[in-house]
């Protein structure tokens, strides 16, 4: 296991350190991590100690089992982040911030913390998954009796409402999902939020509660995938009475096994058990520690520094360790590799072909481009093996039930028939759109030469990230009008769902003037159709992702790939997949 471990880091090594010992690549990574050390000891309050006894149980342990098992109470959890957009349920959008709201909000239905099925759904303030009627637009739930506030009073049906009703207040609650709202809204008549004071406002009729257990939900359209909504923190309970409207996030009411006591841009976050919660109501989070301290803010190596020097027990930003750490856990380490978890994330890199772009309108030009790449060389180009795993097909790894993966190399000579019969023999020029990340762009040019080798001639031009998925190639017209006949987009389920990965893909209802997530502008009415019957049950979503790659609208290329770095004192290490970090509600110390 040490072995294909260090296998696989040595594909991540920068250029300067292939092929060198291990001893002087990890000689050499000593002086970038001694430039951290000064300041990474002055963080928080947690002090830390290389000397720490190590409690791994090998690499890959927290993937699919629980690394360092036990059920010891007490201590401080010591979790190092990145910056935090928000800690209002209802204005968060950040995975390794919705890990976080584990430990102070509950939803209807959550993420199962159990090893290896961590992306199913278990019951948590409902009694169970939720009843749908059998026309698909409604669903019922009941709450479990017993479940509080931190303030002591009972968590009701219409707490539920009324914080998912906050998103509806587009002026003031910002930057969070609002799949409900696209939901429940009538668009003819708009639900304004909670705040407005308008007399003739519209209410929100699409969820109602009959009484303080029970809360229904009327959708305007079938969604199978609802529950996975509900699971979101934007779905969780708010008092009406304690609701501060945009500062909420400074002092939200807990629902969950701890309550946050102190937030402090220097000193980060500090939560302490809510008193009020009850284990008997909640099958999900084991709440072992006495406290749990954040800190916020800090940039990826010094996150990687505190975890290898004892200083942090995990790290909930889901981006893995930095390339300049590589070094450090490929050296003759043994302790500090049986700590590394890798961990295949489901963001699938891909080219998409836009379907209005002259020549990608030709499904034959299409075919060519799908038949001159090497997925091999664009893995090379991404980092290696540690950095990416090669995709054949439109679904992420980890999701069941796919269509079967055939590993096709380039093949030239198909390549060249391919233009014959899309009447460009001697080949074509476009336009390929890449955000202006140094990866990405890597991953252009590579993409690029192996185009231009069958004559296909490429202009890879870098864009703004800020507006690259939202105005640049998510603008239909603008792609149309700046001739991107080729995107390079990375595609990431919003849910660990068939459906959620392959929908705002492939289905031509999806096309949108802004934000367009039909990177393809494919609007295929068989595939619209194996859409429809895949989301009413009548048909497989492997159909409809074989029937998407065979259009040539899309060519999968790599699914990202990370590795995790558990802390010293870390017990209960258990990779929770929907957010590519460690469990926060069922993470100990020791």
């Amino acid at each position: 296991m040490e072995q294909q471990t260090r296998e696989r880091l040595a594909d991540r090594l920068p250029p300067w350190a292939r092929g060198r010992p291990w001893r002087r690549i990890a000689a050499a990574a000593a002086v970038i991590v001694l430039v951290l050390v000064l300041a990474v000891s002055c963080l928080g309050s947690g002090g830390g100690r290389a000397d720490v006894p190590v409690l791994a149980d090998g690499p890959d342990a927290g993937v699919e089992g629980v690394r360092s098992p036990s059920d010891e109470r007490g201590g401080t959890l010591r979790v190092v982040a990145p910056t935090v957009d928000s800690l209002d349920p209802q204005r968060s959008y950040l995975p390794g911030v919705w890990n976080l709201m584990r430990l102070y909000t509950r939803t209807l239905v959550t993420f199962s913390s159990e090893p290896g099925a961590t992306g199913e759904l278990v019951p948590d303030l409902a009694t169970d998954l939720g009843t749908v009627s059998e026309d698909g637009l409604s669903w019922t739930y009941t709450l479990r009796e017993g479940v509080r506030f931190e303030n002591g009073r009972p968590i009701t049906s219409g707490d539920v409402k009324y914080g998912i009703a906050r998103s509806f207040a587009s002026d003031v609650i910002v930057g969070g999902p609002t799949y409900l709202v696209n939901l429940l809204d009538d668009p003819a008549n708009p639900y304004p939020g909670p705040y407005s004071t308008e007399e003739d406002d519209p209410v929100l009729t699409s969820i109602e509660t009959p009484d303080d257990r029970t809360i229904i939900f009327r959708l305007r359209a079938p969604q199978p995938d609802l529950p996975y909504v509900l699971a979101l923190p934007s779905s969780s309970p708010v008092p009406a009475e304690a609701d501060t409207r945009g500062d909420y996030g400074a002092d939200p009411v807990s629902s969950g096994p701890y309550a946050i006591t102190s937030v402090d841009p220097e000193t980060g976050i500090v939560l302490e058990p809510n008193p009020e919660w009850d284990p008997a109501t909640d099958d999900v989070r084991t709440a072992l520690p006495d406290r749990v301290e954040v800190r916020t803010g800090l940039s990826g190596l010094a996150r990687d520094q505190a975890l290898l020097a004892g200083s942090a027990d995990l790290d909930i930003s889901g981006t893995g360790v930095q390339a300049a750490t590589t070094a450090r856990l490929s050296g003759d380490d043994v302790a500090l590799l049986d700590r590394v978890d890798d961990v295949t994330t489901g963001a699938v890199r891909l080219l998409a072909l836009p379907t209005d772009v002259a020549p990608m309108d030709d499904p034959a030009c299409r075919a060519a481009v799908a038949a001159a790449v090497d997925r091999r060389a664009v893995q090379s180009a991404l980092g290696g093996a540690v950095d990416a795993v090669r995709s054949s097909q439109l679904w992420p790894r980890a999701l069941a039930g796919g269509p079967e993966v055939t590993e096709a190399g380039p093949d030239p000579g198909a390549a060249r028939s391919a233009l014959e019969e899309c009447g460009r023999p001697d080949g074509f020029s476009t336009v390929l759109a890449v955000p202006d990340v140094r990866s990405s762009v890597d991953v252009a040019d590579e993409i690029a030469g192996q185009l231009g080798a069958v004559g296909i001639e490429v202009e890879v031009r870098p864009l703004d990230p800020a507006t690259f998925y939202a105005t640049d190639v998510g603008n239909p017209d603008n792609v149309a009008r700046s001739g991107y006949g080729l995107v390079l987009a990375t595609r990431t389920a919003d849910f660990p769902t068939a459906g959620s990965f392959l929908e705002p893909l492939v289905a031509g209802r999806s096309i949108a003037r802004v934000g367009n997530p039909n990177y393809a502008r494919l609007d295929d009415p068989e595939i619209n159709a194996l859409v429809d019957q895949a989301r009413a049950g009548d048909a497989d979503w492997a159909q409809v992702a074989e029937a998407a790659r065979a259009s040539g609208a899309y060519v999968p290329l790599a699914e990202t790939r990370i590795q995790l770095v558990s802390g010293q004192r870390l017990r209960n290490g258990v990779v929770m997949r929907p957010y590519d970090g460690y469990d926060v509600a069922t993470a100990g110390v020791r």
